[in-house]
């Protein structure tokens, strides 16, 4: 009985792998209908009696402003275009800042890579299967999909406020234009809110919000995008 319980896991896993593998694929010429965490979410206004909808419009890479793509890499990950997926050395910058500073708040190494995989095939928790499986879907979709479309899905799965998701949906909703059009400011504004989007909006900027959009302005000089 044990051998054949084995069996049927080991059959589940080549199974769970495939079709992994399959659904990364496809999701590299295709957007995706819905996401795990836009779901989530929906459900959870409904229990919390706060319903929520799903508002977004997906556009390519070329229909949405460089100013948005310098700007997220500027506040969210700026060895972008120099890592595979896991900035190592961000990891280890981390691990240093947390060990000197323990009790505060943790500094974290996310990459937009991780959060790409986060966004787009998991859900929103703290445990280590969630980590592992991120971890698994950030190799995934470096391999397949390439810089380029990794930062298009991004773009276009990343929440920025209740219901909100995607950077054209938000530059409609906060700013009444078109991702396109968008100004540096008003990507860095953007960019800025992305750790707390339920908490800041970037049309309502607080001192800390400009704080930071002028630290992006700063950084975004410099940043390089994928071909």
């Amino acid at each position: 009985m044990l051998v054949k319980l084995l069996k049927y896991f080991f059959y589940l896993l080549i199974f769970l792998f495939l079709g992994s593998v399959a659904y990364v694929c496809l999701l590299k010429v295709l957007p995706p209908a819905y996401t795990p965490p836009m779901i989530i979410r929906v459900v959870e206004g409904l229990a919390e009696g706060k319903p929520v909808g799903i508002n977004k419009d997906w556009e390519s890479f070329g229909d949405i402003s460089p100013n948005f793509f310098r700007a997220v890499i500027a506040a969210e990950d700026g060895r972008f275009l120099e890592h595979n997926g896991i900035d190592w050395k961000a990891v280890d910058e981390a691990r240093k800042y947390n060990a000197r500073h323990k009790g505060k708040k943790k500094r974290g190494a996310s990459t937009i890579t991780m959060q790409t995989a986060k966004n787009t095939f998991l859900y929103h928790s703290r445990n280590y299967l969630r980590k592992g499986l991120e971890l698994y879907f950030t190799v995934l979709i470096e391999a397949i999909w390439g810089k380029k479309r990794i930062l298009e899905m991004y773009a276009n799965v990343i929440e920025f406020g209740p219901g909100i998701y995607g950077v054209e949906e938000a530059s409609q909703q906060f700013f009444s234009k078109e991702a396109s059009k968008l100004t540096k400011r008003e990507a860095a504004l953007l960019a800025a809110v992305l750790p707390n989007p339920h908490r800041w909006r970037p049309d309502k900027p607080t001192k800390y919000i400009n704080r930071r959009v002028r630290t992006i302005l700063a950084r975004m000089q410099g940043v390089q995008l994928p071909e």
